[in-house]
Parts: structure tokens; sequence; C-alpha cells
């Protein structure tokens, strides 16, 4: 099986919201109806799991009814970072699925994921036993005098990387479960999991796991914060725009 896990435990304080950004309706539907859809409606998933923050799981009810979300199978709790997420969602679904099986993890707010994408990462998972939506970098980067933003006026740069020794990693992440399952509870056997910054990659690089590209695209992206809300907005006008150009010409 193919089981995708769609994490909703984030509060979006960058959004400026009164409810966490999954839940913010954009023409009418919430961001996180838009992500979990596009899984539901490919070919290849079996199964869907949320891991939703704890007040908002009866929320995940009514939308799996209103949308017809028949594939959300599993809904659980989330913890207070990404990494504590997915470990939450990977041991709820301890002998609910074998080992062989491959779960897809996948932000809530990244709703501009597409087939194709979802397909490669499948794909590539299934011949490596793990993969990541990835691009190529192809904007301008310097390395930063310090850890903060940009917008910090006493942040600067003056060392040039070579972008073509990047690579930007977006989701999916896909996984052999039995792969990840293992993974988080060597971490936590070896009191490494809260010493990286906490995402699953990152964790990974530290116990020298080997990550795979799969394909990606430069507009599947997280949304962060208003603007970001603005152009899934846009993104969707358009979709609409194109979906009835085609309907005319067929008409």
């Amino acid at each position: 099986m193919n089981i995708a896990i769609i994490l909703a435990g984030g509060v979006g304080n960058r959004v400026g919201a009164d409810i966490p950004k999954q839940f913010i309706e954009v023409l009418g539907k919430p961001i996180l109806a838009y992500t979990i859809e596009i899984f539901q409606q490919h070919p290849e998933i079996d199964a869907i799991e949320v891991v939703c923050i704890d007040s908002y799981i009866k929320d995940i009810g009514v939308m799996k009814s209103q949308y017809n979300f028949s594939k959300l199978i599993w809904v659980t709790k989330g913890g207070e970072n990404f990494q504590k997420s997915v470990l939450n969602g990977i041991k709820y679904l301890k002998n609910k699925i074998s080992e062989n099986d491959i779960v897809l993890v996948h932000f809530g707010v990244s709703p501009f994921i597409s087939e194709d994408i979802i397909s490669d990462v499948i794909r590539v998972c299934k011949e490596k036993g793990n993969a990541i939506s990835s691009t190529d970098f192809y904007l301008l980067p310097g390395m930063k005098e310090n850890s903060e933003s940009v917008e910090n006026p006493n942040n600067a740069s003056s060392k040039y990387i070579d972008r073509n020794t990047i690579a930007c990693m977006s989701s999916p992440h896909a996984f052999k479960y039995g792969f990840v399952y293992n993974l988080y509870k060597e971490a936590i056997e070896q009191g490494i999991i809260d010493s990286v910054e906490p995402h699953t990659t990152t964790l990974m690089y530290k116990m020298r796991k080997t990550i795979y590209f799969s394909k990606g695209s430069q507009t599947n992206i997280k949304i962060t914060n208003l603007e970001d809300i603005n152009l899934f907005e846009g993104y969707l006008l358009m979709k609409e725009s194109h979906k009835q150009k085609k309907n005319k010409y067929r008409d």
C-alpha cells in the first residue's frame, strides 16, 4: 500500500490569522481540504492519515464527510514540531500497515502538489527505499553572516555558494515504512532526536543515511505567510480559467 501522511499539526503564526493556516478557507474551502483532495484523487494512493492539532481533530471528521474523502482512514494528534508530528504519525500506523508499505509525508499547507510529483516520489521510493521531491536551485545564493533573517539590518553576505551544489527539498518525503519506523526508533535510543533541526531529512543526515531525489517543481511551495495564501487563490482561479477554456473548445 501507499499511505499519505498529511501533517496538519502546525499553528502558522506568520500568517497572522486567528485559526491555524491549514484551516483557512480559500474560495470557500480549507487549504487542508485542497491538499487531501489531491491525494484522495491519486490512483496510487490507497489510504490517508492526517496528523492534526488536537483541538481540530473533530474538524477533520467534518471535512471527511463534507468532501467525501473515502481514503482518509486515520487521524491522530500532532506534536510540538514537524519531527514530533511525523513520529506520532509513524507510531500510530504500527501494526496497521506492513514494513514494505510506502508512507508519503506531506505538509497539509502544501496544496500546490501535483499528481506527477506524487507518482515519481513513489517510483523512486520503490527503487531506493526513500525519496524526496526536489529541484535544483535556480536563484543566486550567498551565505549569511549570521543565522538571523535577511530582514535583520545587521545581516549581510560575503561568501558565494555555488548553486549547482544545492538541492531544494520540498515534500512529499516517501519512505518504506519499516525504514522510517526504525530510523526514529534508533534516534530515540541514541538520544539524538532532539539534537538536530526538527525534520526527518536532518535526522537522516545525522544518522548518515542517503536521501534520494524525485521529481519536484518550483510551484510546489509550502504556504507560510499571507502572500502565499493570495498566491494560492490566484493559482486556483488560473486553473479554473483554463478548465473553462478547455470546456468551451470541446463544446
